[in-house]
């Protein structure tokens, strides 16, 4: 069983977070587990809602792509979704990698746990898993007839229907249909189309088989459609066109919402392709197949042939300047203008294929003196991006900043082994290592008609013309071979409290920065590579009526990739991603789970770390493709602000407040590494009477300290201030936040109550999130703050057959 619950005490989740089943307390590493029934208690309905529990981990919607999560575990994450990158902490499905984050914000409906594994997992979870992973497991088909069915309505008009079946078809065959279908207003007015936007519409639906073909052979299947429709387009608390109005939220765009139409603004653009039709939106659909067939091979051996294929289409048109100009220090509160065309807009017609094969092998020999897991896996991924970059300067002006297809295309093979030695009941010995060897490449095709009539001119976006500054041409392949090795020692100082230490080593691809708009910015970056040491314990007290369990980690990335973006002059966005510098991160972690009587369940995490950026201070001042390093970057920004700059101003944007150097010129705070992270809670079961109905109130608090979200930590400022390169309206320095990267502290709060019937076949509930309706931004853009979704509450009924 995926679960059990210990007689009147803390239910022990078993995971597989080493590649075996185990339960959670006798695995050394960082963990975070959730049963079905915990999510459902604490108002996780997806998993972007998973980083209000877990320590030192901050999640948020990718700016404008609402069914995308960016998860940054002890300072390592990614916001992009453009097919060149990849995430840092991965994310699975069944023991299947997600190689993409379009559309990562998976629907926990019919889940049977997730666990969260923090630190580096390069040894058993192969590449991108720098920062960690989020595993995602699925309920497989129960052997008897059951399941439930659930309707809900919420706040913007929210509208909810789930429902899942178990149907045995023989003794040692069974399926599973399950499905969801969810449909809202949005919680934006748009107040220049006079529509609603930021919905979260879609549907799923998921055909489950489990069988036993023999006594010793198993197959767990599974194939999902999942149609997503859901947005995270820069909106505020307060009408842009009427600052006294702030009584929701509002955008101001004039690009009008939907799918295509040829009335499309775009379409009188010398665009290519169906995007030219596309309105304001953003639409995913993915199809996943997960196979894992398994054989008992000998008495103390199981081999697993674990197959997964995932086919993703994603189109939009978004946009990331609300209508108008982005924000600036000569112009910070850009004026509503509405442009039909948007602001800077992105339009984005790609399709993902990923196949991925894997063989593991697990046992235990020498009468279980070593424990074992071994494996050989092999993933290809194809993409096809075609995509366009627009700027509008007026009603009637509308620069087409780029247009063009890009393909790419990932084929890694990896082999790896972990053994764990008993050597005596107390003390175990583990040791692993892993062996990837990875294939990129990178073909690039200008759209434009000037670039496509027998002549391809040097300013086209074509993969002959991707010349870095330096003179120095940019390879269409990538290659990686890589050892990532783990160490750890198990020390078990009695049943119920265990001892670890361990070394893990992780790495993530490289890649190309594929958002530049101009051929000499298409240039590559390394992988990133990290050393992660932790020591901890895990403990249960009081006849399983308390868990403690407590890790302390240091970790060491070189290399670490940094997206930046900044505002040109004329308003425009770029956008850069190099390897600017290492990176150390130390903290702790803690999770206090406490049963004081059956009924009542308590909890507290929480999370501190300590990030810090490492810069070469002996690098050269330009590299290989003309790129000046942060060391001397710091340098110029220094020696401009001595001569009475003020950084972001005129003469100033290369310099301070741009890649890692801060407008101060000093180096910049990791992005999304507050200090602290803490979440707290509980829920109690009271019993109503001999009739067997009970109710569940459950209330969930987390709080996270301030934390910057700009990789230069460039925020905009009240107040004017003038200096050599002139005056402006406002400041990079301090007063009132005017938008920006400083994103100051804040707390969340989470409530439930639930009405149980008798055995439990039925429930009513009614829920909040954000009860308090409080804002925070989690993530910025090119100066402008993206802040997390307003209150929203849910009524539920759910019958159980």
């Amino acid at each position: 069983p995926a679960a059990e619950e210990s007689t009147g005490g803390i239910e022990d989740i078993v995971v597989t977070a080493q590649r075996r089943s185990e339960s959670v307390q006798d695995v050394p590493i960082a963990i975070s587990a959730f049963s079905a029934d915990q999510l459902r208690n604490q108002g996780v309905s997806n998993t972007l809602e998973l980083g209000r529990f877990v320590p030192n981990l901050v999640s948020m919607n990718n700016t404008g792509i609402g069914s995308a999560n960016a998860f940054y575990l002890r300072g390592l994450g990614n916001t992009e979704t453009i097919p060149t990158f990849d995430p840092p902490v991965g994310t699975y499905v069944d023991d299947i990698y997600l190689s993409r984050q379009n559309a990562n914000n998976i629907n926990l409906f019919d889940v049977e746990r997730v666990e969260v594994l923090r630190g580096p997992q390069g040894t058993l979870f192969g590449r991108n898993t720098t920062g960690g992973a989020v595993n995602v497991i699925l309920k497989e088909p129960g052997s008897e007839f059951g399941g439930f069915a659930e309707i809900g309505y919420g706040r913007f008009d929210k509208k909810v229907a789930r429902g899942s079946m178990d149907i045995p078809l023989a003794e040692s065959l069974s399926i599973k249909v399950s499905g969801y279908w969810q449909n809202d207003d949005g919680f934006t007015k748009n107040v220049t189309t006079g529509q609603r936007i930021n919905d979260d519409d879609g549907w799923g639906a998921r055909l489950g088989i489990r069988g036993e073909l023999s006594p010793s052979v198993r197959w767990n299947g599974s194939y999902a459609h999942i149609v997503a429709n859901g947005e995270n387009i820069l909106n505020f608390q307060c009408n842009p066109g009427d600052p006294d109005d702030c009584k929701g939220r509002f955008a101001t765009t004039g690009i009008p919402s939907g799918k295509s139409s040829a009335d499309s603004p775009f379409a009188s653009l010398p665009i290519s392709g169906r995007k030219k039709n596309f309105l304001m939106g953003n639409y995913t659909t993915t199809d996943l197949v997960t196979s894992n067939l398994e054989f008992d091979v000998a008495e103390h051996a199981t081999l697993n042939l674990i197959t997964g294929f995932i086919s993703q289409d994603q189109t939009y048109a978004l946009d990331f300047y609300d209508g108008r100009s982005g924000p600036s220090l000569a112009n910070p509160v850009p004026p509503v203008r509405g442009y039909v065309r948007g602001g800077f807009a992105i339009l984005n017609d790609s399709q993902h294929e990923q196949f991925s094969q894997e063989v593991k092998l697990n046992g235990s020999f020498a009468d279980g003196l070593v424990d074992y897991v071994a494996g050989a896996f092999y993933l290809v991924e194809k993409n096809r991006t075609d995509f366009a970059d627009t700027f509008t300067l007026s009603p009637t002006t509308t620069l087409l900043l780029a247009d063009r297809i890009m393909r790419n295309k990932t084929e890694a093979l990896a082999g790896y082994a972990q053994a764990d030695v008993n050597v005596t009941e107390q003390i175990k010995l583990t040791a692993g290592i892993r062996y990837t060897d990875e294939t990129k490449s990178v073909d690039v095709r200008d759209n434009r008609a000037s670039c496509n009539d027998g002549t391809v001119e040097a300013t086209c976006m074509n993969t002959a013309n991707l010349i870095g500054p330096s003179g120095l041409k940019v390879p269409d392949k990538l290659k990686a071979k890589i050892w990532t090795p783990r160490f750890a020692v198990n020390f078990k100082a009695t049943d119920d409290i265990l001892l670890f230490a361990s070394a893990t080593r992780g790495f993530k691809s490289g890649g190309w920065n594929a958002r530049a708009t101009a051929a000499n910015a298409f240039l590559p970056f390394g992988p990133e590579k990290v050393w992660s040491y932790e020591t901890g314990v895990k403990s249960d007290w009081l006849d399983n009526r308390v868990r403690a369990n407590v890790t302390l980690f240091y970790t060491d990335v070189s290399d670490l990739q940094t997206p930046s973006a900044l505002v040109n002059p004329n308003g425009s966005a770029t956008f850069i991603t190099r390897n600017f510098a290492d990176m150390t991160n130390k903290g702790i972690e803690a999770e206090l789970t406490v049963v004081p009587v059956d009924g009542l369940n308590l909890y507290v995490n929480a999370g501190y770390q300590d990030a810090k950026y490492k810069i070469d201070r002996n690098a050269p001042d330009f590299d290989e493709y003309g790129i000046q390093s942060v060391n001397a970057q710091q340098r110029a920004c220094q020696a401009l602000l001595a001569a009475g700059n003020i950084p972001g101003g005129t003469g100033t944007t290369a310099a301070c407040g741009a890649g890692i150097v801060t407008p101060e010129g000093g180096i910049a705070d990791p992005t999304r590494t507050p200090d602290w992270t803490i979440a707290f809670g509980g829920s109690y079961e009271l019993e109503l009477g001999s009739n067997g109905m009970s109710l569940v109130p459950s209330v969930n608090a987390s709080y996270r300290s301030s934390q910057e979200t700009n990789a230069a930590n460039y925020t905009i400022y009240s107040g004017s201030i003038t200096g050599t390169n002139g005056t402006y309206p406002a400041n990079p320095y301090d007063g009132d936040i005017i938008t920006g990267s400083f994103s100051p502290a804040a707390w969340f709060v989470n409530a439930n109550l639930a009405l149980n019937g008798a055995d439990k076949k039925w429930q009513l509930s009614i829920a909040c999130t954000n009860c308090f309706n409080e804002t925070a931004a989690n993530t910025s853009l090119v100066n402008t703050r993206y802040i997390d979704q307003p209150m929203t509450w849910m009524a539920r009924a759910r019958y159980n057959f």
